[in-house]
């Protein structure tokens, strides 16, 4: 075993430059979105949240819902905009629970499979995809379970932006 020390990709892009001051980063922005659900909402049906450029880079996404009852859960992902097709449905979390009240969660890595390589990389990238095609995303939760109340659902996705 040996004693190391590693330096991150911008503390070496600092020791290069020969700057004493570190980097600034991106301003933070927040993107909220809020729905009513309907009771009796069926498996597949589809909550289109937020809309996000390709650009954007994650840093924190959390969920808050009223209590939608019975068995409702739901993948959290992306799907391509203004009704789009799916990307990714489980990009963030998978069977989520709906069923109870909950206050601000955050959901950002719950996917088992979250590849931590991806996190802090822009949407495009995160969601497996070759390059940036400039198009924007919608983030989606898609019921799993069935929902027996209506009820709010809301999001707040933390980040910033590339371009």
């Amino acid at each position: 075993m040996a004693v190391v020390n590693t330096n991150s990709t911008r503390v070496a892009a600092d020791l290069v430059k020969g700057s004493n001051r570190p980097s600034i980063g991106k301003d933070l922005q927040l993107i909220e979105g809020r729905l009513e659900s309907v009771s009796g909402d069926s498996i597949g049906s589809t909550y289109r949240l937020c809309t996000l450029p390709s650009d954007f880079v994650i840093d924190k996404i959390e969920l808050a819902n009223d209590a939608l009852g019975g068995s409702c859960a739901a993948d959290l992902g992306i799907y391509k905009a203004l009704g789009g097709a799916v990307v990714d449905a489980d990009l963030f979390g998978s069977a989520i629970s709906l069923v109870s009240a909950a206050g601000w969660t955050q959901q950002t890595e719950e996917a088992s499979a979250t590849d931590i390589d991806k996190s802090m990389k822009p949407l495009w990238e995160r969601a497996g995809l070759t390059k940036n095609g400039g198009q924007a995303y919608d983030v989606v939760l898609t019921l799993t379970g069935a929902s027996a109340a209506a009820g709010t659902v809301a999001i707040k996705v933390r980040g910033y932006y590339l371009g």
